[in-house]
């Protein structure tokens, strides 16, 4: 919309880069093209605006299939307004000269041709085809036979409107039908769901079942080499043993032969122990043997008396003397002598 200053009894018009500009004073063209800036009268001027930008024009429209199939199709025209001049003479695109405002709904008048323009393509292609292929390929051919439409219509030209581009974003049936479409594809997806499901659950059960078996494998290797470990203990336990047993066997090996050893030399010792004295007995004997009897007789008191045990104090009783007083008169009386 153009901006529009007043200044006693002149306005001013500022216009933008992407609207063209008509100004007719008194029935003549004054100022014509995009982007101008200029003073006028509203008595005498005229004023039109049109936008040159390039413009989206969303549509949605219903179409029936050949099968008797409603279906929605929601679509999107760019277009642009090539030639101002020709658009502002086929369309009110004046505006107010006090405020700038379009006098009447220019845009709204491209909108319903635009839209019914492509809609009747549209209807024209979807007519001849089945639901199931329009759901397949119904967008690129819709949008194919709307573009071309929209190209061949001899209005647009006319009224200086070049389209840009078509673009259909969606083709819907009706939601009962829909859900009716859906319900096979979900099924399928639901029963391929499944199967990966089991599949998974099959290669879980497999790695399991290979764990199992690796744990099974590695506990009877462990208890293998347990009982090789057993074994190995026991054989070590006898070579002990019997190692012990030999140095038990060799220590009283060593042991006897000591004792022997000791014995012999004891009884080496206890030998020449006897045959000394035997020697020296038999040299007493022979030195006694040519001796008076009665020096035998002292020399044995006298060796007797040297054994006797030490006699500290000895206790004669009167019957013990008597007997000895006795004994010792009947010696000394004449007839005991002889």
């Amino acid at each position: 919309m153009a901006d529009i200053t007043r200044r006693l009894g002149w306005r001013h018009l500022r216009g933008t880069p992407t609207a063209h500009i008509r100004h007719h004073r008194s029935g003549q063209l004054a100022h014509d093209g995009p982007g101008l800036s200029f003073w006028f009268r509203a008595l005498t001027a005229t004023l039109s605006e049109v936008p040159v930008d390039d413009r989206e024009l969303a549509m949605t429209f219903h179409a029936r299939t050949s099968d008797f199939q409603d279906v929605a199709v929601q679509a999107t025209v760019t277009y642009r307004i090539s030639d101002p001049a020709l658009a502002a003479a086929r369309l009110d695109f004046s505006v107010d000269p006090d405020t700038g405002v379009w006098r009447g709904a220019p845009l709204e008048q491209l909108a319903t041709l635009l839209t019914e323009t492509a809609q009747q393509h549209a209807l024209d292609v979807l007519a001849r085809t089945p639901l199931s292929s329009a759901l397949v390929d119904g967008v690129a051919s819709v949008r194919e036979r709307v573009s071309a439409g929209l190209g061949a219509e001899p209005r647009l030209p006319a009224t200086g409107i070049e389209v840009v581009a078509v673009r259909v974003v969606a083709l819907r049936p009706e939601p009962e039908v829909e859900r009716a479409l859906r319900t096979p594809a979900r099924e399928q997806i639901q029963q391929e769901a499944d199967r990966a499901t089991y599949e998974r659950r099959a290669v879980a059960v497999e790695r399991e079942r290979a764990i199992a078996e690796n744990e099974l494998a590695s506990q009877i290797e462990l208890a293998r080499r347990e009982e090789q470990l057993v074994d190995q203990r026991g054989t070590n336990a006898r070579r002990e043993a019997e190692e012990y047993a030999a140095a038990d066997a060799v220590r009283a090996d060593a042991e006897a032969a000591r004792v022997v050893r000791l014995a012999e030399a004891e009884a080496a010792s206890v030998r020449g122990v006897g045959e000394a004295r035997a020697q020296a007995q038999a040299a007493w004997l022979r030195v006694h043997a040519d001796a008076d009897v009665a020096m035998l007789h002292a020399l044995t008191g006298t060796r007797l008396a040297e054994n006797l045990p030490r006699i500290d104090s000895v206790t004669v009783s009167p019957d013990v003397l008597t007997g000895l007083l006795a004994k010792l008169g009947a010696q000394g009386a004449p007839g005991a002598q002889e």
